[in-house]
């Protein structure tokens, strides 16, 4: 008899990242046997709280804090072994078992210090040309993936072959110090003390990035996998998968506020091309999505507010929410939900549905803003455009709501939220055409309103 095969959820954030994945991703482990990152770097940052303490990750999968779940990196995913080692051994000192859950895809492209040097020195470049930084992370994301397209990345299997490994190198450094020295004038940046070790003269060097890289290859080697065929294999047997997202939806290369975006896909259907599983194996894609808005460095934000000023809406949401980025430590810039802005993430994600989170950090302002769409040369349009030059030029058109001054905080039945919060809840399903299917109350795992489990058959 065919055994039953498992139910697959992709769960993606629907802003500009830092909608609180890690905590559904987290939660939903409970109903999974194997959670998948899919794509992104350690430029990405999930904040867990489980029993009051704080776990930050930004390469291994959310799902490592669930004894007995298997956590996959799959080949989307540009790889620092630095960072990676680093996160283990914080997880190891906690308690957590990870290197004999943990599964690496071969395939990983790997972000060296090369990339990184990189990465800070064209951002250094435009800022002394005059032109408006992207507000990247410093961390070499773009510079990793920039080689996988141009087919020249050093790969996860590169590590088990150090001769391969060493021409490749070679040949990449020549490329690199080319254009770091010839136009970038990479021998007057101050990098930072984290590089420093790979650099002569602004040129970077080949015996301390070869040599580390060797190093850390005899702990990374046990843990390559071929991470299709065993998700397949999975699936197969009956595991229940989770395809956990980074970024958000508005920093999709593709999608997003181009070209103030992210270097990959962040959109659910890359999960596929990102793990190395095919389209049909996707079954239940979940929309993880404040219930006001934040962005992290550069680009357009419609409905962005003054968060500085004590007292005023965006300055409760960024003190209340305690909006600091996970992975940077920069400021997360406030705003009202933008329901267009969805809208948009809701046609490219194909979302089942909803997860609306913070809805507690609203809890007392009188008065909410809900942008229903935006005024755009005259016209008035009620979903996001592309690209970021006509998004700069929205203004957003508000619906006001009434706000709740009771507390939200901790509920897990739909019936204690206050009435004007299940009012806002419904409105927002109204306007996007997304049916909400979870609702988190607060950080901690159990806070959680559970309308319709995504693992559940539909």
């Amino acid at each position: 008899m065919k055994p039953t095969t498992g139910r697959n959820v992709v769960v993606v954030g629907t802003q500009w990242g830092d909608e609180g994945k890690g905590k559904l991703v987290d939660w939903l482990t409970e109903s999974a046997q194997g959670v998948v990152r899919f794509q992104g770097g350690h430029n990405a940052g999930h904040t867990l709280v489980i029993n009051g303490v704080k776990t930050a990750l930004h390469l291994i999968p959310s799902g490592i804090m669930r004894p007995g779940v298997t956590c996959y990196i799959g080949n989307g995913v540009v790889l620092s072994i630095a960072k990676l080692l680093e996160e283990i051994a914080g997880l190891e000192r906690a308690g957590v078992q990870v290197r004999e859950r943990l599964r690496i895809s071969e395939g990983c492209p790997l972000i060296l210090p090369l990339h990184a040097a990189m990465d800070v020195a064209r951002e250094a470049a435009r800022e002394q040309g005059g032109s408006e930084r992207i507000g990247t992370t410093g961390r070499g994301i773009g510079p990793a993936y920039e080689d996988k397209i141009a087919r020249r990345a050093l790969r996860a299997q590169d590590l088990k072959h150090p001769d391969r490994f060493a021409a490749k190198l070679r040949e990449l450094l020549a490329l690199y110090n080319h254009e770091l020295l010839g136009f970038l004038a990479s021998g007057q940046i101050a990098f930072s003390e984290a590089l420093t070790p790979y650099l002569k003269d602004g040129a970077l060097q080949f015996d301390p990035i070869y040599d580390e890289a060797m190093r850390q290859a005899e702990q990374v080697r046990p843990m390559l996998a071929d991470v299709s065929r065993e998700l397949n294999e999975a699936h197969q047997q009956g595991a229940n998968l989770l395809f956990e997202g980074a970024q958000g939806t508005l920093l999709d290369v593709d999608h997003g506020t181009y070209p103030f975006v992210t270097s990959s896909n962040t959109v659910a259907g890359n999960a596929a091309a990102g793990a190395g599983v095919g389209p049909g194996l996707l079954h239940y894609v979940l929309g993880i999505t404040k219930a006001y808005c934040t962005r992290v460095g550069g680009g357009p934000f419609p409905t962005e507010l003054d968060w500085e000023t004590p007292g005023t809406p965006g300055w409760h949401m960024s003190t209340v929410g305690a909006e600091k980025g996970v992975t940077t430590g920069r400021s997360r810039r406030c705003g009202w939900f933008d329901a267009a802005l969805l809208k948009r993430s809701a046609q490219v994600n194909g979302l089942s549905g909803l997860c609306i989170t913070k809805l507690d950090v609203l809890d007392g302002l009188p008065e909410l803003q809900l942008c229903t769409g935006y005024e755009l040369d005259g016209e008035l349009i009620d979903i996001l455009p592309l690209g970021a030059d006509d998004i700069a030029r929205c203004k957003p058109v508000y619906e006001t709501m009434p706000g709740w001054s009771d507390s939200t905080v901790g509920a897990t039945r739909y019936e204690q939220l206050p009435i004007n919060a299940r009012l806002y809840l419904q409105r927002i399903e109204h306007v996007t055409g997304v049916p909400i299917h979870v609702v988190s109350t607060s950080p901690d795992r159990d806070h959680t309103i559970m309308l319709r489990h995504p693992f559940l058959p539909d």
